[in-house]
Order: structure tokens, then sequence, then C-alpha cells
């Protein structure tokens, strides 16, 4: 059984919990999720439905709260090969079967092969069909749902119980590889359900797993650990490093139904207002050159978040999102910088060679000798590769040595560029906030600020 199914059954261990690990429930409350839990059927990694006992999921919240994720990885020993359908493909099939409600899963199994999109033979009717069901995708259902459907408003009852995650491609900024060219800025952003409050915001030029983490790192960071987390069915937020993150920090990952959106309005609503608001004065600052990068808009960003999205009264909650964070009595759970680093580093497998070393990034490193001839997991942050962990059947070993770094930081790593460049006053909405910005920043000198906690923590 190789890592990368250990971790996926650790993962499916975890979903189990999920909602019971991410929150502090009386016992009876408890006992009666886990009765709940174990009468329902659960695709495992395999691609079987399973049902799991409440005796089993005990265990499982016991290890969980003694050790964390790692302990419910099983040992590593021989096994045979998962035969679960991918996300990915899952998705394609609901597709397939929402375009044509009438399509069997036998065609839809057909169409895919044909279109080279998965091998023939890979796909096994009786499980496509179980997982199609598991998520309400039948012919039936499918006929019932009237097209102008109505969908009732939901709130969480306090800061940080949930957290809603999307990106928006905003603006266009000149290329900084290119200036003569454009390129898209996409806007990252997590916002508090219950609050509106954005717990963190920013703009990148790439959309990538990398941006994700580092978006939710500083989210974390600042605003404290959230119970839950919603987002859609993309790629970057079906990746498995996401939940393993999420699963480390005991935060439940959960997704938007495929083709149903709806649920994610908070944040859809909150980009609209990005598009009346932030973005006309955005555009009227780079037409005049005040803005010319990345780090720039970001600033500006910075301060009409702050000055004008959390200081203006909601429609719903007849509140401004600051005042309803601040006045929410639920404590905020706080992560260390170390321990959230951690949880956010990215795991890769690398065979040591005879020599007791092993490439990487076009680094060479040195293991300890013991370890010649073994695949082993490395474990790193990707903005520094200086430090690599080894692991080997869930032991650690003393961290590989670097005998050649000609690259200090990953590839596909986020950038970290501070945002520190000074603008002209100019009459501007992001300008004018400036003195009101810096005004409330003097009035906070109490708090410790993200970058100040970044700092500290090297």
């Amino acid at each position: 059984m190789d890592e990368k199914f250990r971790n996926d059954i650790a993962l499916f261990r975890f979903g189990l919990i999920a909602e019971i690990v991410t929150r502090d429930l009386p016992k009876g409350e408890q006992a009666q999720r886990l009765r709940a839990i174990s009468y329902s059927e659960h695709l495992n990694p395999y691609g079987e439905m399973q049902k799991v006992s409440t005796r089993t999921l005990e265990r499982y919240l016991q290890l969980y709260r003694s050790g964390g994720f790692e302990v419910l990885k099983p040992t590593k020993r021989g096994g045979y090969a998962p035969r679960a359908i991918s996300n990915e493909l899952l998705d394609m099939a609901i597709q397939l079967k929402t375009e044509r409600p009438e399509r069997s899963v036998e065609q839809i199994i057909r169409i895919m092969e044909m279109a080279n999109i998965v091998e023939q033979g890979v796909i096994s009717e009786s499980t496509l069909s179980k997982q199609m069901r598991k998520a309400g995708v039948t012919r039936k259902k499918l006929k019932q749902v009237p097209s102008g459907r109505q969908f009732r408003r939901f709130e969480f009852p306090y800061r940080n119980a949930c957290w809603q995650g999307d990106v928006q491609h905003t603006l266009y900024l000149p290329d900084p590889e290119n200036p003569d060219k454009k390129r898209v800025a996409k806007l990252f952003a997590f916002i508090d359900d219950y609050t509106r409050f954005i717990v963190h915001g920013q703009f990148y030029f790439e959309e990538k797993g990398a941006q994700l983490e580092d978006c939710l790192f500083k989210a974390i960071m600042s605003q404290g650990k959230p119970e839950q987390i919603y987002v859609d069915n993309g790629s970057i937020y079906r990746a498995k490093a996401l939940e393993t993150t999420c699963a480390k920090l005991g935060i439940k990952l959960t997704h938007s139904t495929v083709r149903r959106p709806q649920g994610r309005g908070k944040i859809e609503r909150f980009f609209q207002f990005v598009d009346s608001s932030f973005k006309p004065e955005a555009y009227d600052l780079i037409e005049s050159g005040r803005i010319q990068s990345i780090e720039q808009l970001n600033r500006y960003f910075h301060i009409w978040k702050e000055s004008i999205y959390h200081e203006r009264i909601h429609g719903e909650t007849k509140q401004t999102p600051n005042q309803r964070w601040e006045e929410c009595d639920q404590p905020t759970v706080s992560v260390s910088f170390s321990d959230l680093k951690n949880a956010f580093y990215w795991e890769e497998e690398r065979k040591v060679d005879n020599t007791g070393c092993i490439s990487f990034q076009g680094n060479k490193y040195e293991v300890e000798s013991q370890l010649v001839g073994e695949l082993i997991t490395i474990r790193f942050d990707p903005n520094d590769l200086e430090k690599l962990e080894v692991w080997l059947n869930g032991n650690q070993y003393e961290n590989a040595l670097p005998l050649k770094l000609t690259r200090p930081k990953h590839e596909k790593a986020a950038s970290q560029k501070a945002n520190q460049t000074e603008e002209e006053t100019g009459l501007n909405l992001l300008e004018l906030s400036i003195p009101n910005h810096e005004q409330k920043q003097k009035e906070k000198r109490g708090t410790v600020s993200y970058q100040t906690l970044v700092e500290d923590g090297n």
C-alpha cells in the first residue's frame, strides 16, 4: 500500500468524523450523530459503498484526538490498488447525465470511452451507478427539479463556523514579463458566512493550488481557524493537498453540488460588489498609471476592503461586516505559526539512490544511509526548499541535508512579495480611502499584523 493510498484512506476516515471533531459537542449529541453516520453508506477509497459501525467511528475519533491526521493512516503493508472513480470523471458523468437525463449509465460510460476521456473497461457500471445515486443524480430527480427553483436562505450561527471561498477573474493589468500586453488578475477570497467579513482576499496572476493555499494560510493566520470551508468543485478545491491540510487542522471541507452554485451566494454577491465599487476605481488608477503592478493593486484592494466594504451596512444583516464580527462572542481558535506551516507542507515521494541521495527541483540532498533504496516521502514548505522532512512508513527521520541548492523555492510556489508601494493622492475613491484606513490602523496598534507574525515565525 503506497503513501498516496494511505493518505486517501486517512482522508476518508476523517471525512466520516469531520462534523464532530470540528465542534465541541455534548456527549449525547455526539453519540446521536455517530449513530446517524453509521446508518448511512459511504463511498470508500476502493470505490465501494460501505457502512461504518459506531464503534469504529469512536475509534477514529479517539485516534484523531490523540494523534491528529497522521494516526488515521493504516499501517503500510501490502494491498490491492484502489478502484475509485476520480472526482473529475464523476463530475463529467454527472454533467452528461444532467444535460440529457434520459442517458443511461452504460451510455454515459460509452460516451466517455469513445471521447478518450477514460480507457475502455476502467469504469464499472455498477460503481458509477452507485456514486451517481449517492450524488442525487437520477433521471427521476433531474426531471422533478423545476427551472425556477427557490432556495432557502441559510446562515451559520456565529463567526468562523463556515467560510465560503472562490476566485474571480476581475480585471487586467500590464503583464510584468511584457508590459505591452495585458494579463488578467484573479481575486481569491474567503468570506465568513455569518458576518460577511472577508477573512482574506488577494489578487494573483495564477489560479492554482499554491495561490489558493497562500490565501487560506493568510486567512487562518489573521482571523483564526474555521470549523468548515465551503467551496465549489473546481480542480484546485478537489486537490488532495487541500483535503490533507484541512484534515490536519481539523477543518471540514465541503463542496457545492455540481451545477448548483446557489449555496455560495454570499461570496458571489461580494464579487458583484467588487465589480460595481472597486473595479471601476481600480481601472481609473490603472489607466492613469498609478497602479502598474499586482502588488500595488493588492494594496488598494486591502484599503478598499477595510475602509469601504467592511464599513458598509449589509442589506440582510443590517450591520457592517466589521461590527458583526467584533460583536460576536464566539471565541476564535488560533493556530500557531509553526503548526500552520506544517499543515500546509507539500508532499512528494522520491527513491533514495545508492549514494544515499535524492534529487528534487534541481537540488541534491543527502539522507540517512539506512534509507538507501527506499521510496521515501518528503514534506516541505514550497517557499523554503532548504529544509526537507524525511518520512518512511509513518516514521520521521533526520531532515535531508542540501548538498546543491540551486532552486530555493518550488517552481509552483505562490509569490510572497510584500505590498509596500507608496502612492500619491488623487480624486479616486480608493485613494481617498487611504487617510481613513491609516487612521483605523493607528487605532489598532495593539493588534499584531499578519506580516509581523510571519517575520517573527521565521
